[in-house]
């Protein structure tokens, strides 16, 4: 008797000690990935290059040279101000004339397609 009480505490203090090591592997993992998550990303250096547009993107955005997110930016500025999203699909754009020199003379055209359009554009 005396026996299989030893034998049940040594098995149960190896259990012990195997659950309570693979909660401390969770737990730093978890700090591990929270300390992960709060160190800021860096951007990457192609989208931050900046570049020059094109006489008829200089319209709407400047003629300064912008990174394309900037572009971007400054392009939704323009869209939003002068309000020319679908009201029925707000993923489409509907070129004023401005637009439509940039968008290759199409009338409407949707968000991705458009930055697709604006990277021919710059240089």
């Amino acid at each position: 008797m005396a026996v299989k009480k030893k034998a049940t505490k040594k098995a149960t203090k190896k259990v012990a000690k195997k659950a309570t090591k693979k909660v401390a592997k969770k737990a730093t993992k978890k700090v591990a990935k929270k300390v992960k998550s709060k160190t800021k990303r860096k951007p990457n250096a192609a989208f931050m290059r900046p570049l020059t547009p094109s006489t008829e993107l200089a319209e709407i955005v400047g003629s300064k040279p912008l990174p394309r997110t900037e572009v971007v930016k400054k392009m939704w500025q323009y869209i939003k101000k002068n309000n020319l999203q679908n009201p029925l699909n707000k993923r489409n754009i509907l070129a004023d004339a401005k637009l439509k020199a940039v968008f290759a003379g199409k009338k409407e055209v949707s968000m991705f397609e458009m930055t697709k359009l604006v990277s021919k554009h710059l240089k």
